[in-house]
Parts: C-alpha cells; structure tokens; sequence
C-alpha cells in the first residue's frame, strides 16, 4: 500500500507557514507554461489563420518581456554572487538553465507552426511571404528600386576595427551582421547593419498592372491576384553590396539582441522620483545583453566574435529557425481577408447607459452599476463618465490614478479641460509601471503644464489601483461618485482584456476612496477601510481571514466554497491558507491566467483544489473573488472584484483596492462569468499536480462555446431585450 506524503502546515510564532520546495511550483517555468498556452493559439488549426499569425507574434511579445525582466534577474543574481534560491528551491543557475530546457522546444514549435502550417495555408488563401529566390525578375527589380529610394538613405553600416569600436546595439534591435574582407587581405572585418525600425518588416510587391497604372477592381466571384511580400531584411542582405563597395563579403548573418530590464532602484535615497525614473530609463538602454539570437546556419567566427563582444555565454545564445521576431508580421494582419480572422467584435452600450442624453450621475445614484469590458463599452461608460464629470458645472473635483495609458489617451485631454475649468483636478501617475515609464513621464509632465495636481505615487510602493473620484455639489450638498476597477484607464487595451469595473455613490464604499486618495497624495496613516480591501494596508490580512473563515465554515457543516480568478497566484501566505482549507475538504476552484505557484489535486496536500486557466481572443485580466461564507444560495456569498492578484508583491509591495459587490443582480452576473468559465470546454486548460496544462477535449466539438464566445451572445441578449441591470 503506497504511503501518502505528509506537509507541514503548522504556522511559526508569527501565524506564518514555511512552505518546503516540493509544495511549491516555479515561478519561471510556470509562466513558460503560460505562454506555451498562447503559443498553443497559433498551433491550433481551430483558430481562425491570420488569428494564428497574430498569436505567433504574441507568444514572441511575451518571451521578450520576460527575458528582460525575469532572465534579466537572474542573470544579475549570477554576476553580482549573489545565492538565494527559488521558493521551490533552486539557484538562479538551475532556473535559467531549466528555462533554456523549456524554451527551446517551443521556439521549435513555432518555426514548425510558421514554415509547415501557416505559410502554405496563406499562400492558398492569396497571401505568399517570400524570399529573394522565389521572386521574379521584375520583382526583384522592383525590390532594387525600392532598396534603393527607400532603405539605402537609412541604412548606417558601422564597421569594428582599429578605429571603430564595436558600436553599440539597442535592445530589440534587429541586425544584419557581415564578414568582409578587402581584396588582397586575409583579415576578416566585422560590420553590423541595422534593420531600420521605422520601415515596415515585410513590403508589398507590386502587381504587373499595379505598376502599369492599368490595376482595375476584379469582377465579382472572379479570383484575385495573390498578394505578395517580401522581407526587408531580405532585400537588404542581396544589396549589401551597394554599401560595401569593393569589399568581399564573405558571410552574412541576422541576429537580435535582448537587454536586462531588471534595473536595481533605490527609491528610499531619491530626492525625486521623477529624475530616478529617468535615469533608470538610461541606464536600461545601456543594460547588460542577456540573449542573443541569430538566423540558422551561422557562421562560428562572427558568432564567437558576438558573444565575446557582447560578454555572453553559449547558453545566452538561441538559434532561430525561422523568423527572429513574429511580431514583424503585424503588416501580413493588415490584409483585408475578414474570413481569415475572428468576427470583429463591437461592444455593446450597458443597457443603462443606451439612451446618450440620460444623466449618467442620476444612473449611478440610482444603483450601483457594472461593467464588463470589452462586452460592454469602455467608452460609452468609464470615458463617458470621467468627460461628463469634467463638463458637469457642479462637479467640483476629480481625482484619478493613472497606470498605463494610451498614446492617444481621452483622459488627459478631458483631465486638463477639467482643470482649465478652474475644477480640483488631482491625478496620481505611476512612473514605475514596467515598459510604460517613459509614456508616463510625458503623461505627468503634460498634465503639470495644463494645472493638474499630478502626483507620483509612494515611495518604495507601485500604485496599481484603478479608481476615479468625482466629488459633485448637490441639492443635499457634497456627494461622490467613484469607480473602482480591474483594469488600466486605457482605451486601446479595453477592448482586448477583460475588466470589470463598478461604478457606485454609496457613501461607506466613496468614503474609503476618499481615504485612499489621501493616502495617495499625503501622508495619511489610515490604518482600515469600511468596505474596500486596501494593499498594503489590510487586503492580506484580509484575504487571509476570509479563507480561515470559509474553511471553518466546512468544518461546522454549513455551505462554503471558494472561486478565485486572478492573473497570477504565487504568495505563500496564502497558498498555505489554501492548502489548510482544502485539508478539511473545502471546495477552492482557481481560475488563474498566468503563472501559479500552487499544486492543486496533490494527494495530502491539496486534493480538494482545482485550477484552471482561459486563453484565448481576449486576454483574461479581470480579477473576481468569492467566498459562500454559510450561504444556502450561492448567489448570497460574498463577491469582490478589483485590481490585486494574490502576489506578494500586489498585496505587500503596491498600492491596490478591491471592491465588494452588493446589490444582488450584479452578484448573479459575477456568479454567471464564474460559471461560465468553470465548465468552459473550448478555451480552458487544467493545471496538473507537476504544474503542467492539459487543455480540454468538448464532446462535442461544433457545440462547445468558447467562454469568450459566451459572454459575446449573453451580452448581444442583453442589448436586444433592454434590461436595466447593466
């Protein structure tokens, strides 16, 4: 009879858990997990085509980013000596190691999907990407010409020798490097060509009757010509020699490099966090190279003179069978071929909302409202409550946090005519949100010049919330209105992530925001919240409390359950508390996104704990929690919504607020967003005991509605039978 593990939950002095490294997933590699999930998008034939392009280019986006940040890390722990281990104990050499092992199968993976599958099936459907050998004479004279008028003006050689230092390489950059040699000499020369960002990757070629001016629209039902590309970095490379005149050229190789992200910060020692953010700016753009990837075959004497240049070891180094960057496809997604992808969705107005001359201040006051993007307009609700607020003459202030926006954001333009008429206008903008600084900084210093009070956030915390607080004079004096939020202020990702967002004058809930403005922009001490859970504040504690309870509630007999859907699940404080509940049998079902650091069906561990995860069109960003606490009908358990994913860092190290949700048919529809996920057949993938994904198989493939799918038909239902819930 096989002996099944025993874990130590028993908390130390402090109520804390240490949790021993086989409780525990990697982080990193449960991530790589995660993205192999959207790689999984361009693989599956089921996808619409030109969806599959565009997740190549996804999954590409994402292993950018997580090079920078997370390998940029543990690079930096390697050459700085310093020894910690993972929480599932390994050093920083065995992750990045383990993440090699785990990566390169799927770079595998993706050249296959690239070359096998989707270039032959563009190619049927009229859209041919080609190299210089499969042109035709004219068109390779035509590429020439555009070589010439637009790419030779732009291209800078830059040669390493004696009076040439190896020159420095942006992060991302894509480059073409060259062996030559001067004719009668034996010494190879190294130069370096960079692939010009502000020219389109992949370039049109012109049909014969395009060129002739004789191109006429194709009569109906008639076939079309194909569409033809070719790449740029293709046409460079057969005109190298339009810049190397005289020269031999021996060898020519592509490559990219990717720099450390993870710069160290000393926010306690900044007099302005302003400058430091900054400086940090610089001194990424000058980070340690932590990846190199070059094209197949190369040559070894330049890649030996790349890794030594660029201070690398053969394990930086990723061979690319195909394409260096996917994303360089985004021209290909621009073809107008609207059977090759998703029917474009439209959101719907919120019910509440339809008619534009309604008072969305009268809608709000008569109950609290919710919203569900991108199913339900972001502009037509969040821009149209912060615009009608900033024309209202009897709103008297607005205050906002702003973590990513867009580069054509309505909220700033609204902000200072807000403040251009003479209202109190206060609008917190976090620097340190990742990859987004340098937007951010131009975001705060335009709103300073136009009178906004903007504020930078607090020191050694990120502000991550997402709250709108407007203070409006009324018949019966002041009263607030407030938005509490899953997602970013941001009109461009609204309409591709899942938020919800809610929309309330309760006093008790405006009150606490009211309070969590002036922690923001003073130096309030405020300890607790009436209603909101606030990080860092009391939202752990919290949580942590809830959990307790919930499993209490299983040991005396009465209904409990918990469903939590975040992005990621990595703090250990509370992945104990989790572990303890499901070990008096409580029913937790996870809906995690991203990464997860808990192992769910674990025998003695945690058999009662299910996790899952929905990948799909949109990307899954809305965080709900709920707990039965004792309740007979599911619908009268307790359900949150708001910006913090149950991270260490979210709950100890940013400024977060999540939001209880009262009235009754917006806890139904919270519940039927649960639901709908849980039994998901089509999108859903579950999470293995070794931190694996098996995707789900529908019994019946033509039935099963994707969650997206779903939530698309529920909400078309609820525009065409006009119901007042929103």
């Amino acid at each position: 009879m096989t002996q099944v593990q025993t874990y130590s939950l028993t908390p130390n002095a402090d109520g804390e858990v240490s949790l021993a490294p086989e409780m525990l997933i990697n982080r990193e590699l449960s991530w790589l997990q995660f993205n192999k999930r959207v790689l999984h998008e361009a693989l599956d034939s089921r996808t619409p085509l030109l969806d599959r392009v565009q997740f190549l280019g996804i999954f590409t986006s994402n292993l950018d980013e997580f090079i920078m940040k997370r390998v940029g890390g543990l690079r930096r722990q390697l050459v700085t000596n310093i020894i910690t281990r993972s929480a599932d104990g390994r050093t920083a050499a065995e992750q990045l190691a383990a993440i090699r092992e785990a990566v390169l199968p799927m770079l595998r993976d993706q050249a296959e999907c690239y070359r096998n599958e989707l270039l032959p099936q563009l190619k049927a459907h009229g859209i041919e990407l080609l190299e210089w050998k499969q042109l035709t004479e004219a068109e390779r004279a035509q590429a020439t010409r555009y070589f010439s008028s637009e790419v030779y003006p732009v291209l800078t050689p830059l040669a390493v020798d004696p009076g040439h230092p190896f020159p420095f390489i942006s992060n991302l950059s894509q480059s073409l490097g060259v062996v030559l040699r001067a004719p009668g000499q034996s010494e190879r020369l190294f130069a370096r060509v960079k692939i010009p960002v502000v020219l389109p990757r992949w370039v049109r070629l012109k049909s014969d009757a395009e060129l002739s001016g004789q191109a006429v629209a194709p009569p109906a039902g008639s076939p079309t010509e194909p569409i033809r590309f070719v790449g740029l970095q293709q046409i460079i490379e057969h005109n190298l020699a339009r810049l190397f005149p005289n020269m031999e050229l021996l060898k020519v190789m592509s490559f990219r490099i990717t720099r450390n992200a993870d710069i160290e910060r000393d926010e306690e020692d900044a007099e302005d966090l302003l400058e430091m953010m900054e400086e940090e700016l610089r001194a990424r753009r000058f980070a340690k190279v932590v990846r190199l990837e070059h094209g197949p075959d190369p040559d070894p004497w330049m890649l030996k003179f790349l890794i030594d240049e660029l201070e690398l070891s053969e394990s930086d180094v990723y061979e690319m069978p195909e394409l260096l960057d996917f994303t360089d496809l985004s021209p290909i997604l621009d073809v107008s071929m609207p059977k090759l992808r998703s029917e474009p969705w439209t959101p719907i107005v919120p019910p509440a909302l339809i008619d534009d001359e309604v008072d969305i201040f009268n809608v709000i006051r008569g109950s609290d409202l919710m919203v569900h993007h991108p199913y339900e307009s972001f502009s037509a609700s969040v821009e149209r409550f912060v615009s009608a607020a900033a024309v209202d003459p009897r709103v008297v202030a607005i205050k906002m946090t702003l973590y990513r926006t867009g580069d054509a954001s309505p909220f700033i333009k609204t902000m200072i005519r807000a403040a251009e008429a003479g209202k109190q206008v206060v609008c917190l903008v976090e620097l340190k949100a990742r990859f987004d600084e340098q937007r951010n900084i131009q975001v705060a210093q335009m709103l300073e010049k136009a009178g906004v009070h903007v504020v930078y956030g607090i020191v050694g915390l990120k502000t991550h919330t997402k709250t709108t607080l407007v203070v409006r004079r009324e018949n019966d004096g002041l009263r607030c209105y407030a938005h509490i939020g899953t997602g970013n202020y941001h009109a461009g990702t609204a309409r591709l992530y899942t938020d919800l967002g809610l929309f309330t004058t309760k006093k008790d809930f405006t009150d606490d925001i009211v309070e969590l403005f002036h922690y923001l922009t003073g130096r309030s001490l405020q300890r607790d919240y009436r209603r909101l859970l606030v990080a860092p504040v009391n939202m752990h504690r919290r949580f942590m409390q809830m959990i307790e309870r919930e499993a209490e509630h299983q040991k005396a007999g009465r209904p409990a359950q918990i469903v939590a859907k975040m992005n990621s699940l990595e703090d250990r404080q509370i992945i104990a508390a989790l572990y303890r509940a499901s070990g008096v049998g409580l029913p937790i079902d996870l809906i995690v996104r991203g990464f997860c650091c808990l192992r769910p069906g674990v025998e003695g561990l945690s058999e009662n704990i299910r996790i899952m995860s929905v990948i799909g069109r949109f990307l899954e960003h809305s965080r709900i929690y709920y707990f039965r606490n004792g309740a007979e009908d599911p619908l009268d358990g307790e359900f949150y919504i708001g910006s913090a994913d149950w991270m260490y860092r979210n709950l100890r190290n940013r400024v977060e607020a999540i939001t209880p949700i009262e009235d009754a048919p917006l806890r139904a529809r919270l519940w039927q967003i649960l639901q709908i996920m849980l039994t998901d057949q089509r999108q859903a993938w579950d999470m293995q005991p070794n931190g694996s994904y098996v995707q789900r198989v529908p019994a019946d493939e033509a039935g099963a509605l994707s969650t997206h799918a779903q939530l698309m038909r529920d909400a078309l239902e609820r525009r065409s039978i006009k119901s007042p819930v929103a």
